[in-house]
């Protein structure tokens, strides 16, 4: 039995009918808001199908029963001769509430499926709910998983492979361009055109009457949860607070309540992959931060919802906007931290035992706020931190900002009282200009092409 989870468009349907493209004995797909007898009236449509029969087959009264036709069906076609493939998609769109499925499979799978030459397949949209209900199932299907895949959108590295195969030459920069609006959702990628630039494919995709992404986010949403309302809210809430927020701002911004409701819409928030949370350097851990980092949805929330656009070549317009400036800032600093093991082996590190996560002082009447996009506290006695930059050219070190990280320095020893070996890495697109300044401060410099390792 091998269950595969992953968000909506990331290719979980793909995957498994690609392996098993030629052993798939009996296929199903749940159907989104339908009662439980439509769901069972689609079995039957299912189940007549693969057998071939040309006489109508009667609707089962409940999942026992249609498990029972499916072990009829699959005993006839002698399964044990060769391996063949049970395949239900979509499975919390199938077991609602008091629907039976999960009971019905789980007998199906005890009293028959488990002695035969079969596998199981189940797969669905709503990573929370099959973490929780199946793979965590407290009845029959307890510890039945034999296999758990976790399919996550493609890094860098798999999104530049995935557009060279398709014959697309994109440079790393139109590359990050294209990640930082879409992600790397493999349905998403697959729009990209040949001969068409990141501006002018995100422009395609995200702006014009006809394009995939354009309406795409409440869809995306209300398909994945239930009550979709709340995660949309708090999606939006960490939109327009980029450097993330705590769960005690969140449920006051929010109005959720502070218990169980918050904790499972962040649960199934995180487990979806939209959010991620870290934890400051040195703070406790009611001091974690959340922060949305779902590629699509901050540009979304930024560029697409409630915007009156008009016209041709939208986002090479926007793309010259402040709004814009900020944007791609935030947003190439979370691809980065999405990026850590690649950075690290970028910079010969990753056997080293270390914990990432960020720098943040809060500023006094005498002294201003400090921010660090990224830290890495290692074992060897060192501690990198990163400054980030998106830059459409080489970035240069001036005498002030020298100095600037200079006192970010100082003041990260002060708060933190650390011994240890303190170096500095600017980390942005396409490098640092050399001057007397970045040599002064600056230990170490990697370009976007640490992003793409593999």
């Amino acid at each position: 039995m091998i269950s595969v989870i992953g968000r909506r468009r990331v290719g979980k349907t793909f995957l498994i009918k690609k392996v098993y493209e030629n052993h798939i004995a009996f296929q199903m797909t749940g159907t989104q808001n339908a009662p439980r007898t439509e769901q069972l009236q689609n079995f039957a449509i299912q189940l007549k199908k693969s057998s071939g029969r040309t006489l109508p087959l009667q609707k089962p009264k409940n999942w026992l029963e249609a498990f029972f036709l499916l072990s009829e069906y699959l005993d006839s076609k002698q399964i044990d001769k060769e391996k063949s493939v049970i395949f239900f998609d979509e499975v919390p769109w199938i077991a609602t509430y008091k629907s039976g499925f999960l009971r019905g499979l789980s007998r199906f799978w005890n009293s028959w499926a488990v002695e035969k030459n079969i596998v199981v397949a189940i797969c669905g949209s709503a990573a929370s709910w099959m973490i929780k209900k199946v793979v965590h199932h407290k009845g029959g299907l307890h510890n039945r998983i034999t296999r758990q895949i976790n399919l996550r959108p493609f890094t860098l590295y798999k999104t530049e492979e995935y557009l060279t195969q398709r014959g697309i030459q994109l440079d790393r920069y139109q590359i990050i361009q294209i990640y930082m609006a879409l992600g790397g959702m493999p349905f998403y990628l697959k729009e990209i055109k040949k001969g068409k630039n990141a501006l002018q494919n995100i422009n395609d995709i995200c702006f014009t009457a006809n394009g995939l992404l354009k309406n795409e986010f409440p869809i995306l949403y209300n398909s994945l949860f239930d009550r979709a309302n709340r995660h949309i809210s708090i999606a939006k809430l960490l939109a327009v607070n980029p450097k993330g927020m705590t769960r005690d701002a969140i449920a006051v911004n929010s109005k959720l309540t502070k218990g169980g409701t918050l904790t499972t819409v962040l649960q199934e928030l995180s487990e979806s992959g939209f959010i991620m949370s870290f934890r400051p350097f040195g703070k406790k851990k009611k001091d974690t931060l959340y922060r949305l980092t779902d590629e699509y949805s901050l540009f979304y929330l930024q560029f697409i919802e409630g915007k009156s656009l008009e016209g041709d070549n939208i986002w090479h317009h926007l793309s010259q906007t402040p709004a814009y400036k900020a944007w791609s800032g935030f947003t190439f600093e979370s691809i980065c931290l999405k990026h850590i093991p690649q950075i690290k082996k970028t910079l010969s590190i990753a056997g080293i035992y270390s914990l990432s996560s960020s720098f943040h002082k809060k500023g006094t009447a005498d002294e201003q706020g400090t921010q660090i996009d990224l830290v890495i506290d290692r074992k060897d006695h060192v501690i990198n931190l990163f400054e980030i930059k998106f830059y459409d050219t080489t970035f240069t070190i001036s005498k002030n900002y020298a100095q600037n990280l200079r006192e970010k320095m100082r003041i990260f020893k002060e708060t933190t009282g650390t011994s240890k070996q303190i170096f500095w890495i600017f980390l942005t697109t396409f490098g640092v200009n050399e001057n007397e300044h970045n040599r002064s401060i600056i230990t170490q410099e990697l370009t976007m092409d640490a992003l793409f390792n593999q």
